[in-house]
């Protein structure tokens, strides 16, 4: 049964690596779009395609426009934040 344990918590150990890459990304994209970048860099469109779903996906149920400042970064990070310490939580159990 150990052995089951540790696979869990291995895999666990990536997804949360990926969680944090994802709130890495989404706040260098939100950085990004403040200096009005360059649409047509690779690094830009990859920012840009990578973070788009989530952001029309927070919007779809909230509205984050609020005076001309687009909060779906904050909600996204504050939703992947709570993941993290769900999910560290329940890893820490087993």
């Amino acid at each position: 049964m150990s052995a089951l344990v540790d696979i869990i918590q291995g895999l666990g150990g990536i997804f949360l690596t990926v969680v944090n890459v994802y709130i890495w990304v989404v706040i260098i994209s939100a950085l990004i779009s403040f200096v009005n970048p360059d649409p047509y860099n690779p690094i830009v469109q990859f920012l840009h395609r990578v973070t788009q779903p989530a952001y029309k996906l927070v919007r779809r149920f909230i509205r984050t426009d609020f005076n001309g400042i687009d909060l779906a970064p904050f909600v996204i990070i504050v939703f992947l934040q709570i993941v993290i310490v769900l999910i560290t939580a329940l890893l820490n159990s087993l």
